[in-house]
């Protein structure tokens, strides 16, 4: 059991449970949330990203990825989980995100399904397929995509059956704390990527390029969405810049870490992520309760 829990990889979860939250929040402030299909839709992401992380541990054992890392044990490549096993845990999490969906697409239409069926996918053409995203040095823009701008607007959708500017300006912050969750480890993986072919963003650009990517994306992270809200929305959409901090600490860590030595920085930025989620969620119910 121990062995199929670190294979979800729960420091991960936050990159499918946050978007929701922040999307379900910003429905809120917009008189418009729908908590059952809150509900729903944070199940439905926790799913799609433990089932993204089972293809990529199998298709990173395939592709010889995972013989020489650095970072958390492999159940596949160590032997733990056979290559059959993995595949059909794979299916069973993808069957389950897609039945207990269903409701949502009962609820908001098609525009619901297509969203679904493209997360799903997208989840295997991460490293799976003719054309594995995470090779070709696509990871970071799949995360930003998925993990922040669909995430959030889709979320938001589910809630209220419009789209909105504003839950645009929302999916920043998580879509680039997510691509930077990608970011670290795959610094922290140059050299073993490199070997088998892997040309992830931190391969391409190399390690310098790397570290001040993801000094970029945290600055952007914390400070857009509240510079862009706060006249709009009032004062309390600047409580997310309290994360600014821990931002800063992570960057430093990034540039002076390397190797094994950024596991932590990678369970660090998870930590962010959770804190700047927290506060912008708060930041945007206490914006309603106290709107003029």
């Amino acid at each position: 059991m121990n062995v199929w829990l670190a294979a979800i990889r729960p420091k991960t979860l936050v990159a499918g449970a946050a978007p929701v939250v922040l999307g379900s929040a910003l429905a809120f402030h917009h008189h418009e949330l729908h908590l059952p299909s809150a509900l729903i839709a944070l199940a439905c992401a926790v799913l799609i990203q433990i089932a993204s992380n089972f293809i990529n541990e199998l298709e990173d054992f395939k592709r010889g990825a995972d013989e020489h890392r650095v970072g958390p044990l492999r159940a596949v490549t160590a032997g733990l989980i056979t290559p059959a096993s993995m595949k059909r845990a794979s299916w069973m999490v993808v069957g389950a995100a897609f039945l207990l969906g269903q409701p949502l697409v009962f609820r908001a239409g098609w525009p619901v399904l297509v969203i679904g069926v493209a997360c799903l996918v997208a989840a295997w053409l991460y490293t799976g397929g003719p054309f594995p995203l995470a090779y070709k040095g696509l990871g970071d823009v799949f995360a930003f995509v998925f993990f922040g701008v669909i995430a959030v607007v889709g979320t938001y959708y589910v809630h209220t059956g419009t789209w909105s500017a504003d839950a645009f300006v929302v999916s920043i912050a998580p879509g680039c704390l997510a691509a930077n969750i990608l970011g670290v480890n795959n610094l922290r993986d140059i050299p073993t990527d490199a070997r088998v072919g892997k040309r992830t963003i931190a391969v391409r650009i190399g390690a310098t390029g790397a570290r001040l990517l993801y000094t970029v994306l945290t600055a952007v992270a914390i400070l857009a969405p509240s510079l862009i809200l706060g006249s709009v929305m009032g004062a309390w959409m600047y409580l997310p810049l309290a994360a600014m901090p821990v931002g800063i600490i992570m960057t430093v860590l990034v540039w002076r870490r390397s190797g094994a030595e950024l596991n932590t920085v990678l369970g660090g930025t998870a930590a962010l992520y959770v804190l700047y989620t927290l506060l912008a969620s708060m930041a945007l119910v206490m914006s309603r309760v106290h709107a003029p």
